[in-house]
């Protein structure tokens, strides 16, 4: 293993703990979770499924664009 593929395997764990971390804090964010720090009123049933449902997406696309 030469230089170049540990500096990329290192740099891939690095990028995926951070867009999982990002992903963690967004999906807790959208779904109203304890420490989201949401001060607002509390959403009902549906839009509450349709955060969670869009946050899904979204970790989907950058598990994607991880990928790449």
């Amino acid at each position: 293993m030469n230089a170049n593929q540990l500096i990329n395997m290192i740099l891939k764990i690095f990028l995926r703990k951070a867009v999982n971390g990002g992903i963690n804090a967004g999906m807790r964010k959208m779904s109203g979770g304890k420490g989201a720090g949401s001060s607002g009123a509390p959403m009902d049933a549906t839009q509450g499924k349709q955060a969670v449902r869009k946050a899904r997406q979204a970790a989907r696309a950058a598990r994607r664009m991880g990928k790449m």
